[in-house]
């Protein structure tokens, strides 16, 4: 009757500790990236009751949920986000609550810690804005021009063109198409004028009989200086000897226009975000856009055995456990921008344990009721009288 006393009474304590387990599960079950536990009981030998024998992780993952948040990032599929602390310790997580800090650092907004890249040397380092936030200047090298030039008209004006500078300065250049029929049939001569109106150069333009560029006269060559630095632009008008570009047909009014093909200021990033790769995406303006640092991603032959630090981060795995890689290679799953991965908590599961924990706590509590009743009885019946 004793021993059921003290058996009883393990149960309690067994059942109180796994208690603890399932309501710390409910308490984190809106925590990106945590893993559930689940506690398991051990007979105490020669009927000496129970124990918790330890704790199991549940390695399955979570629900995928948006937040729009282009350095939230989830991994669907196999892989831990690395992390790097102040004294270079590595840690693991599924949860990719990043942001960038006042250095331009990627870091994770919990912990704080560095989020790591992996370069193609196999190398671990931190990503970094810095060598990103700025595309440098290209200078304009070519204006492109199509349209028709009626040959019974006089001039034509083409203005608003932009072009720009090594700096990235804006100049603004307006071109006039003076008909020359009268020195040489089929021609213009063409001229080039700065928002100053100086004329900075110019050339001509000949037409065959059939309205087509002739042979050498495709194009006109530009020598600019922009703050003593030569500049060479050159003037597309097309393919000599087909209608692509510009022409010169009767019958039709005219329609030339130009178009800067190149050069930009200096451009700011506008936009980023990590592909299903887990290479991160700078977008600069419209059309620019540049590739970052690649995510790392670390594997383990098993997970179940991994001890969660404040049940999100794994600290102190051993590097012979551990495997690196990067999204969609050497099987590994794809990463998810935009978008965080949830708890594993499965609330009907935990409701169900509970059941379960408080029936055997009842019970566990009743055997000890009904041990007390019989050792009380046993001592009542040894009295004298």
């Amino acid at each position: 009757m004793f021993q059921a006393l003290f058996n009883s009474l393990s149960g309690l304590f067994g059942f109180s500790r796994s208690l603890d387990t399932v309501s710390n599960n409910v308490a984190n079950m809106n925590t990106p990236g945590f893993r559930g536990r689940d506690s398991f009981f051990q007979n105490v030998g020669r009927q000496h009751g129970t124990r918790i024998a330890g704790e199991g992780l549940r390695t399955n993952a979570g629900d995928l949920r948006q937040t729009g948040n282009p350095t939230d990032v989830a991994v669907d599929g196999t892989g831990f986000f690395v992390l790097r602390d102040g004294s270079g310790q590595l840690h693991y997580t599924r949860a990719g609550q990043f942001m960038f800090d006042d250095d331009g650092i990627l870091i994770d907004s919990v912990s704080r810690f560095q989020v790591m890249a992996l370069d193609t040397a196999g190398n671990l380092q931190p990503i970094s804005l810095e060598a990103y936030r700025t595309l440098p200047a290209e200078p304009s090298t070519r204006i492109t021009f199509s349209g028709n030039l009626a040959p019974a008209e006089t001039t034509h004006k083409v203005e608003g063109l932009t072009l720009f500078d090594a700096a990235g300065k804006s100049h603004a250049f307006k071109v006039t198409f003076t008909n020359n029929k009268a020195v040489t049939p089929n021609s213009f001569l063409v001229k080039v004028t700065d928002e100053n109106g100086t004329e900075v150069g110019g050339g001509e333009l000949r037409f065959s009989v059939s309205g087509a560029l002739e042979a050498g006269y495709g194009s006109i060559p530009l020598e600019l200086k922009f703050d003593g630095v030569d500049q060479p632009v050159e003037l597309s008008f097309g393919t000599p000897g087909t209608f692509q570009g510009t022409t010169s047909l009767a019958g039709l009014s005219n329609t030339v226009a130009g178009t800067v093909a190149d050069g930009r200021s200096v451009l700011g990033i506008t936009q980023i975000a990590f592909d299903e790769k887990g290479v991160l995406q700078f977008s600069y303006g419209s059309r620019e856009k540049r590739e970052g640092l690649r995510l790392a991603l670390a594997s383990f032959a098993s997970e179940s055995t991994l001890d969660l630090n404040g049940g999100r981060l794994i600290s102190n795995a051993d590097a012979q456990r551990r495997s690196l890689g990067h999204a969609l290679g050497g099987g590994f799953g794809k990463v998810m921008g935009g978008s965080l991965e949830m708890s594993n908590i499965d609330l009907t599961q935990e409701f169900a344990d509970m059941l379960i924990i408080q029936r055997g706590y009842q019970a566990s509590s009743r055997v000890m009721s009904v041990s007390n009743e019989m050792i009380e009885q046993l001592y009542n019946s040894t009295r004298g009288g």
